[in-house]
């Protein structure tokens, strides 16, 4: 177990429940998942709890938070588009908290599932359609028209522009999962040899110092990677979100 990359992404069934055939087991996935909805929003609460108008470190890093993703926000769709807000901060602050609990041993990185992954990745394409076509009808298929093309040459880009929207959901699920399950499988490889060395005597014990090395400084790029991935995340759903308030483009 402890030599196996891969056995800290298996899914394990903690209580299993089928109802009409379809198994509806809560796992540790799912247990995970409410944890870090939970460990979120009480973070939030009890960070933003005082404010006072001297903030105090939490309240400040809460506040970084909301202050980023308000301008993300506004800077891709306009002022129109913070009424988005709260679903664009909830995802961010869901992955970024499901990618920073995957780090703590013996924790299970839900950011690492794909079905985790293309869930949040079809909700916020839903959201994109759903919302477009509530506002603007018909009118939403012209974000599959870019504007200024000349009318033969639009059917070429126009299934273009269909693929390219369709591949959304996938791009933006495998860029999430691969980057966390990649880094993850990477981390526990080197911490790998740094047991396996350390328990061959003192030679072994010299010759894992490289790989305790490469260990804690992967370690440190993984907790970069973990707010880059939410970053990307959110700011991508910001751009999508754009093309449901603004299809012309």
């Amino acid at each position: 177990m402890s030599n196996d990359p891969l056995h800290q992404f298996k899914v394990v069934n903690l209580f299993p429940v089928e109802i009409g055939g379809v198994d509806l087991s809560f796992t540790n996935s799912s247990l995970f998942m409410v944890a870090t909805v939970a460990v979120t929003t009480v973070w939030l609460m009890l960070a933003t709890k005082g404010r006072g108008l001297v903030p105090s470190r939490g309240q400040s890093v809460a506040e970084m938070f909301y202050e980023f993703i308000a301008n993300m926000l506004r800077s891709s769709t306009g002022s129109e588009g913070m009424r988005f807000f709260p679903f664009v901060f909830s995802i961010f602050m869901f992955v970024l908290g499901g990618n920073i609990m995957g780090m703590f041993p013996y924790f299970f990185t839900i950011t690492a599932q794909i079905i985790v992954t293309f869930s949040l990745s079809m909700l916020v394409i839903l959201t994109v359609v759903g919302y477009g076509i509530k506002q603007h009808g018909f009118r939403f298929l012209k974000v599959f028209v870019p504007s200024g093309v000349p009318f033969v040459l639009l059917l070429l880009v126009t299934p273009i522009e269909v693929i390219s929207f369709l591949s959304r959901p996938i791009s933006l699920s495998v860029r999430l999962f691969a980057n966390m399950l990649g880094g993850h499988i990477t981390l526990k490889v080197f911490a790998g040899f740094v047991v396996s060395l350390g328990s061959l005597g003192f030679a072994g014990v010299l010759g894992s110092v490289m790989p305790l090395a490469m260990t804690v400084g992967l370690t440190a790029l993984e907790f970069l990677v973990a707010f880059l991935q939410a970053y990307v995340f959110a700011v991508l759903t910001c751009m999508y979100l754009n093309d449901a308030l603004h299809p012309s483009h």
